[in-house]
């Protein structure tokens, strides 16, 4: 058996009104088809719905549990409709990134576009301090980040991801914390979460450690990683060819932390079209790491 949503929204709106010839006049329906829509209703329910009370007519209790009902299918239904109906979005929302997820992302977007040809989606990557700093200063809508140790405005955690030693896929660099000699790294310029919680790590488990190679991009630190120049400290997404997680217990280095993926927004309750995105962007990211 399926209700029916039409007659379920004539039984809400003759019970919030608190007339039925009320509600025909609202739905531009006569009183009778109300009445024999409330008839179908009772017989789908398979109870009364009403019982006199006084002059009045009150809901029974089966009455009370499907006006509840009711009224969530119809506000489901309600929002789908607005959603359906709001497709066809225009305007233009303006996002940040992380180049650990350039792998995918823009794949995503890329099919976003194509299904809201009306919209223009402005895609930045950059660091954490360089997009948070464009969310402050309104030049992005939303931005994904590494960390969620921000006061101000609105992030949603996506997932916590475990940092990991990353080191060259062909064996270039063998180093083991009993050869005596320091650890060379490669990160990214300060400041970097990333770097920072590694170094902390290995300052308590007393391993020396060197910076061996800065960059400010992610291709720099992969082509070092792979050449043998150090090791990284990334999470598994968006892994670059060339390099290999590391069996960090093997080789005497300390476990690293997992550290959050957030995105975040000016505004908790942002327009539609950047909400959509955000829905879109969080759903996308929560999928690659499933896969």
């Amino acid at each position: 058996m399926n209700f029916d949503l039409d007659v379920m929204r004539s039984f809400v709106t003759g019970v919030e009104l608190g007339s039925y010839a009320k509600a025909a006049q609202k739905l531009s329906r006569s009183t009778s088809a109300i009445s024999a829509q409330l008839k179908k209703l009772e017989a789908q329910a398979g109870s009364p719905l009403f019982t006199k009370s006084g002059r009045r007519l009150a809901l029974t209790d089966t009455g009370e549990v499907l006006l509840n009902y009711s009224r969530r299918l119809l506000s489901l239904n309600d929002e789908a409709v607005t959603a359906v109906s709001e497709l066809r979005l225009k305007g233009w929302v303006r996002l940040g990134l992380q180049e650990d997820l350039g792998s995918f992302l823009p794949t995503v977007l890329g099919r976003f576009a194509r299904a809201h040809p009306d919209v223009r989606v402005e895609a930045r990557i950059a660091r954490n301090a360089d997009l948070l700093s464009r969310i402050d200063n309104g030049s992005l809508d939303l931005a994904v980040v590494w960390g969620d140790r921000r006061n101000g405005g609105y992030q949603e955690r996506i997932a916590d991801l475990p940092m990991q030693w990353i080191g060259s896929a062909h064996g270039y660099l063998d180093w083991n914390s009993n050869s005596g000699e320091p650890l060379p790294i490669i990160a990214f310029d300060a400041p970097c979460p990333f770097h920072s919680m590694a170094t902390e790590a290995l300052t308590r488990k007393g391993i020396s450690w060197m910076l061996s190679f800065t960059s400010s991009s992610l291709n720099g630190l992969s082509a070092a990683t792979e050449a043998g120049l150090g090791y990284t400290i990334r999470t598994p997404l968006g892994m670059q060819p060339g390099t290999t997680l590391l069996d960090a217990e093997e080789r005497g280095l300390p476990p690293l932390p997992s550290i959050p993926l957030t995105l975040h927004r000016r505004e908790a309750s942002p327009n539609l079209l950047t909400e959509r995105l955000s829905s879109i962007v969080t759903q996308a990211i929560r999928s690659e790491i499933a896969y």
